[in-house]
């Protein structure tokens, strides 16, 4: 029977799959985007509903024409490797909400909004294109449909777990149950959300450059952002996130290669 189950579960994974289009890897697909999809958009105007939305203004025509610009370029990028009609479901929106909160996020399907307490760290339309591809990324690599896959792989096989121990006394099975639940959060959770930050970081470096933005000021954002924070936090493998100086690193190796790909579009100049 447990066998059966084990089986049962590695067929589930070989069999629900989907392609990253930037890494062309194989990546978790339990919940299809077309569950995924009309859920997030009606999330995402619930938000706008719940909180006051900025028009008009100089910093939120500047955000949804960097929006404009990023997915432009992410377009052109797919069309050129073989996904012309990957965004066809899409429904792309970029807003700026009133917050004190120093954030930006994306929803599946190209839903972004910025938390207008981002913008003096962003500093700049080169800072907010930074922001706008990381987001923009998450929206193109299925971040959301691997969380939530992974999210129920998680739950499935602490399932399975529980009930291979449903005969043993009840401490064995508190002693599971806290194992596992610590175990995969720190082991399998966490690093799976640190990897998808780091992607998102790449590809959006990538963006950017061929949105016409220079790369090279992307690791400048991260400092400010790390003095935003006072440079603190939790320690890293405890974090959803990389850490800033972790990020920081990252983006400044990755520049140039950012800019050497942006000029095979055609991209000339960067500002």
């Amino acid at each position: 029977m447990k066998k059966l189950i084990i089986v049962s579960i590695l067929a589930l994974l070989f069999t629900n799959c989907a392609e990253n289009p930037f890494t062309g890897k194989k990546t978790l697909a339990l919940v299809p985007n077309n569950e995924i999809l009309p859920m997030a958009f009606q999330q995402y105007n619930q938000v706008l509903k719940e909180n006051k939305v900025v028009n008009g203004t100089k910093e939120s025509k500047m955000i949804k024409e960097v929006g404009r610009k990023i997915t432009i370029a992410a377009e052109k990028w797919l069309d050129a490797n073989g996904y012309k009609n990957y965004t066809d479901n899409y429904q792309w929106e970029y807003n700026l909400i009133e917050s004190e909160q120093i954030n930006a996020w994306a929803m599946p399907g190209g839903k972004v909004a910025f938390y207008s307490g981002i913008l003096p760290v962003a500093e700049s339309e080169t800072g907010i294109a930074t922001i706008m591809g990381h987001e923009v990324a998450h929206a193109l690599a299925n971040h959301g449909q691997q969380r939530m896959s992974a999210g129920t792989l998680q739950e499935t096989v602490g399932a399975v777990g529980a009930a291979a121990l449903s005969g043993e006394d009840a401490e064995k099975q508190e002693i599971f149950n806290v194992a596992y639940g610590m175990g995969s959060q720190v082991l399998v959770m966490l690093p799976f959300s640190r990897k998808h930050e780091t992607e998102a970081d790449k590809i959006g470096l990538t963006l950017m450059a061929m949105a016409g933005y220079d790369p090279a000021e992307a690791p400048n954002l991260w400092i400010r952002m790390s003095e935003a924070s006072g440079g603190g936090g939790q320690p890293e493998f405890l974090s959803t996130h990389p850490s800033n100086e972790t990020r920081i690193n990252n983006l400044t190796k990755w520049a140039e290669e950012a800019k050497q790909t942006a000029r095979q579009y055609g991209v000339t100049s960067f500002k």
